[in-house]
C-alpha cells in the first residue's frame, strides 16, 4: 500500500472510532485502521462504517457526531431534499468522493472508494460494496 493510500485509509478509519467510544459525548476522533467485514451487504456496511457519525438510524447523530465541525447528513431525508428523487449515482459520488456537497463542507465526510478498495485487491468487490450501500441508503428513504 503506498504511503499516500494509507493516509487516506488511516484518515477515513479515524472517523469510525471515537476518544471516549460509545458516549454520545466524544469530543476527539481516535484514528484506528478500518475494520474488515466479511460482508457486502449493504446494511452491513452502513452499520461497519456509517454508524459512528450518521447513527443507527442513519439521522445523523451517531457517537462521533459531536467530534465534527459540520452535522452529519440525515441520510434518511436525501430524496425528500431533492424533490423526492434519490439519485443512485449522485449518493455514490459523494461516497467515492467524487461529489462534494456543499453540506459537508471541507469534505469531514471520509472518502470511502480508496478504503474499501484497499479492503479488497479485487475492484468489483468495491464497486458491489458501495452498490449494495447505496441501496441501502436508498431503501431508509422517508416518505
Amino acid at each position: 500500500m503506498t504511503q499516500a493510500r494509507r493516509w487516506i485509509v488511516f484518515g477515513a478509519a479515524g472517523f469510525l472510532m471515537l476518544a471516549a467510544a460509545g458516549t454520545a459525548h466524544a469530543q476527539t476522533i481516535k484514528n484506528a485502521p478500518a475494520p474488515r467485514i466479511q460482508s457486502m451487504e449493504g446494511v452491513d456496511t452502513f452499520n461497519a462504517y456509517c454508524v459512528s457519525c450518521h447513527g443507527k438510524n442513519a439521522k445523523g447523530d451517531g457517537p462521533a457526531a459531536m467530534a465534527l465541525k459540520k452535522v452529519p447528513a440525515d441520510l434518511t431525508t436525501i430524496a425528500k431534499r431533492h424533490g423526492g428523487k434519490f439519485s443512485a449515482s449522485d449518493v455514490e459520488g459523494v461516497i467515492m468522493g467524487a461529489n462534494v456537497m456543499a453540506a459537508h463542507g471541507s469534505r469531514d465526510m471520509p472518502v470511502w472508494g480508496p478504503v474499501f478498495q484497499s479492503l479488497a485487491p479485487d475492484q468489483s468487490f468495491m464497486k458491489l460494496r458501495v452498490s449494495n450501500l447505496v441501496d441501502y441508503i436508498k431503501s431508509i428513504q422517508a416518505l
